[in-house]
C-alpha cells in the first residue's frame, strides 16, 4: 500500500506541475514572536517535546556490527548507544553508577567493555556492571542492580530512535503514525554511512522552519541551488511528520514514462521530516567517467543548544551505493557544498532572524497559506507544550491524522 501511496502522491504533484497550481492552507498562520526566545517557553519545549518525544539518535548502517557503539549528548543528557553481541540495540544514560562520571567519550567505535575513566568501573555492551576496582575493599554491592541506566530505544526503517528520559512511555509505532512504512522506501538500513559534520545555528524552531520552507529556495539559494527552483511546496502529513514536495517543472519528465517505469528516486523525492528535529534530503553523486555513484542522503538531526538562541545540527550522510576511492572525492565535495549552503545561507540568515526577533519590533511571525507545513509544525509544538501528562501526550498521537494536500 505504501508504494501505491507514493504513486498516487506523485500523480497529484505532477497534476499541479502541469497546471501551474499548488494546494493552499485555509488561512494565514500566526506564531507569537516570543516563542522563539522566551526562556520559560523554551524550557517547556525541552521538557515536553525533546524529553518526551522519540528522537533520531543514529542509524542502523552507522552501528551495524555487534559491539559497535555511539556516545553523544542531547539536550544535556549524555547517551550511550550500544549494539550487543546479540545484535540488539540498547541505549543508556552515559553515566557511571559509582559517582556519575561520563563513561565513554563522545564518538563511535567498537568495544567489548566500557571502562569509566574515573575509578575504572567497567560495563559490558549490554550495560551490565562487570568490574569494580578493588571489589573486596569497596564493600558489598550487587552488580545486577548497578548497571548503566537504560533508556528507551527502537529501530525502524534503518533509523535508531531513542528517548532522553529513563522509564518514560515509549511507543515508537504510535509516534510514527504510519510514517515508518513510508521511510522504508529509502532503504536506509542498507546504505553506507559515509560521514558527518556539524553546524551551529539559531533557535531550534528558526532553524527547523527552514527545512519545511521551499518559499525561500530560489531567493536565498540563488547562488547555490540556482534561481530556477520552484518556490512552491506541497505538504503531506503523518501526524506531525511531513513530506515536502514541489510541483517543479523537472517532474514533467514523468509524462514521457509509463507509471510502472517511474524511478524510485522520483517517487521518494522531496524533503522528509521527522518531528521534532530531523530532515531527510537526497542528492545525486556521480560524474562522467567515474563508475558507480547514485543517491546520497543528507539526514540532518537538529538539537537545541544550551539556551533559546542556539542549536546544533549534525549532518549525516548515507550513500545508497557502494563507495569507492574514485567516488570519495565527489562525496566530500557534496558534503562541503551542503555545509556551505546550510551554514552560510540558511543559518547565517537564521542567526540574523534570532537577533532581530528579540527586539520586539514584531509581535508575531506569519506563515502563509502556501506555508502549511510551518503552520502544522508549530501547531504540534503548541499542543505538546500544553500536554501536561503522559496520557495527554499519548492522546495527541492516538488522534493524529494522515493528511495529504490535494
Amino acid at each position: 500500500m505504501s508504494h501505491e501511496t507514493l504513486v498516487e502522491l506523485t500523480r497529484r504533484t505532477l497534476k499541479h506541475a502541469r497546471a501551474g497550481t499548488v494546494p493552499l492552507a485555509g488561512e494565514i498562520g500566526r506564531v507569537p514572536a516570543t516563542n522563539y526566545y522566551d526562556p520559560d517557553r523554551w524550557q517547556l519545549e525541552m521538557e515536553r517535546v525533546f524529553k518526551r518525544t522519540p528522537l533520531v539518535l543514529g542509524f542502523t548502517c552507522e552501528l551495524g556490527e555487534p559491539r559497535s557503539y555511539k556516545a553523544l549528548e542531547v539536550a544535556g543528557v549524555p547517551i550511550l548507544l550500544s549494539r550487543g553481541a546479540d545484535g540488539q540495540m540498547r541505549s543508556f544514560v552515559n553515566m557511571c553508577s559509582h559517582r556519575g562520571s561520563i563513561v565513554v567519550r563522545e564518538g563511535t567505535g567498537s568495544a567489548r567493555r566500557f571502562t569509566c575513566p574515573y575509578h575504572a568501573w567497567s560495563y559490558d555492551n549490554e550495560g551490565r556492571l562487570v568490574g569494580i576496582l578493588d571489589r573486596d575493599e569497596f564493600g558489598d554491592l550487587d552488580p545486577d542492580c548497578n548497571g548503566l541506566t537504560p533508556l528507551p530505544v527502537a529501530e525502524r526503517a534503518g533509523i535508531i530512535f531513542g528517548a532522553l528520559t529513563p522509564g518514560m512511555p515509549f511507543d515508537i509505532d504510535a509516534y510514527l503514525c504510519g510514517y515508518g512504512e513510508m521511510l522504508e522506501h529509502h532503504d536506509f538500513a542498507n546504505c553506507a554511512y559515509v560521514g558527518s559534520q556539524s553546524v551551529d545555528g539559531p533557535n531550534w524552531k528558526v532553524a527547523y522552519d527552514g527545512y519545511l520552507d521551499f518559499y525561500h529556495l530560489p531567493i536565498l539559494h540563488r547562488e547555490t541551488f540556482g534561481p530556477d527552483y520552484s518556490n512552491k511546496a506541497i505538504y503531506d502529513a503523518w501526524g506531525p511528520h511531513q513530506r515536502v514536495t514541489s510541483p517543479d517543472h523537472r517532474i514533467l519528465v514523468l509524462d514521457e514514462l509509463e507509471e510502472d517505469d517511474w524511478p524510485s528516486d522520483v517517487l521518494t523525492a522531496g524533503v522528509w521530516t521527522i518531528f521534532p528535529h530531523t530532515s531527510v534530503a537526497g542528492f545525486k553523486v556521480s560524474a562522467d567517467g567515474v563508475p558507480g555513484g547514485g543517491r546520497m542522503y543528507m539526514i540532518s538531526t537538529l538539537f537545541p543548544g544550551d539556551n533559546p538562541d542556539t542549536s546544533r545540527t549534525i549532518q549525516h550522510f548515507l550513500a545508497a551505493f557502494e563507495p569507492n576511492e574514485q567516488l570519495d572525492e565527489l562525496i566530500e565535495a557534496q558534503q562541503a557544498f551542503l555545509l556551505h549552503v546550510v551554514r552560510d545561507e540558511d543559518y547565517y540568515t537564521g542567526n540574523r532572524i534570532q537577533r532581530a526577533v528579540k527586539t520586539g519590533a514584531k509581535t508575531e511571525f506569519l506563515f502563509g497559506r502556501n506555508e502549511a507545513g510551518g503552520q502544522r509544525f508549530h501547531g504540534w509544538v503548541d499542543r505538546l507544550v500544553a500536554a501536561e501528562t503522559d496520557d495527554d501526550f499519548a492522546d495527541l498521537f492516538a488522534g493524529a491524522e494522515v493528511a495529504f494536500q490535494r
